[in-house]
């Protein structure tokens, strides 16, 4: 059994979708066709018996196109007048989907304080654990509504490697505009190679993510991706970096396809989580 096979027996997964994945880059309006089959993928894992946490970008994104916003707002105070209309309108559309396919969704909000406080912490595993024990399907995402510089995680790559540590994910999937991991930026330089897996990350694999944006939807570029990838691996989990142009990749993922760039778990016996996020945040 080569490593991508070993997928398929993976039990709690956490699936992060970008901006740029959920959204018509003409308008920034949610593709509501990419979102049925994000919830189908999604439901079937459930299906399955699997543990699914959704990491979901698009608040702002959503937020700014239904207030009639031209370009990405740049005020503090716009862009929490965006997160709140658009994240009520992404749940509203997520919570009817999933009741399509008989699955439940919860919301889940959170700030860097929540990970930073001790209880709010320890407070915040139990409502993932309890959730997931009934069934549910928790949404989570930036508290964009309330968050500042000071208690901010600024990008959600970064705060899915958080979720998947804090409740003990064995799979994080980051799926973005991109394939997986080159050893140069592809959009700029023709010759750079697609890096299938990675076993061990270091500093020079870090130093390859610096100056690989993303698009102008999101936030993070590859440098957060590898920085998140350091932190659920060293937490024991395995990550994908995907394509998300498509969802049924989710399940191509799971079957042992050989889709994105697999980052095997490194797990540390000295890794605590709070620790990566001092020194992260």
């Amino acid at each position: 059994m080569n490593v991508r096979e070993k997928l398929k027996d993976k039990k709690r997964i956490v699936i992060k979708i970008g901006s740029s994945s959920l959204t018509h880059p003409q308008t920034g309006r949610l593709d509501l066709i990419k979102l049925e089959i994000l919830v189908r993928e999604i439901s079937d894992l459930r299906n399955q018996g699997k543990d699914v946490v959704l990491v979901s970008s698009g608040a702002i994104m959503v937020g700014r196109a239904a207030l009639g916003f031209k370009e990405k707002p740049r005020k503090l105070e716009e862009k929490q007048a965006c997160a709140a209309v658009g994240q009520a309108r992404l749940m509203m559309i997520y919570q009817k989907l999933f009741s399509e396919y008989n699955q439940v969704a919860s919301q889940i909000l959170m700030t860097k304080n929540t990970m930073v406080n001790n209880l709010n912490r320890k407070n915040a595993k139990n409502t993932f654990e309890e959730l997931l024990k009934l069934g549910a399907i928790p949404i989570v995402n930036e508290n964009d509504t309330i968050s500042t510089y000071e208690i901010e995680f600024g990008d959600n790559d970064t705060l899915s490697a958080v979720v998947a540590s804090l409740i003990g994910a064995d799979l994080l999937i980051l799926l973005s505009d991109i394939d997986g991991l080159f050893t140069d930026d592809p959009r700029r330089n023709k010759q750079a190679h697609f890096i299938d897996v990675v076993e061990t990350i270091d500093s020079h694999l870090m130093e390859m993510g610096k100056g690989t944006t993303g698009s102008t939807a999101g936030t993070g570029g590859m440098a957060t991706k590898l920085t998140a990838a350091n932190l659920a691996t060293s937490a024991g989990a395995d990550m994908i970096i995907a394509n998300g142009e498509d969802f049924h990749v989710i399940h191509r993922i799971i079957s042992g396809k050989p889709c994105g760039t697999l980052f095997l778990a490194n797990p540390k016996e000295e890794f605590y989580l709070i620790d990566y996020i001092e020194k992260l945040l």
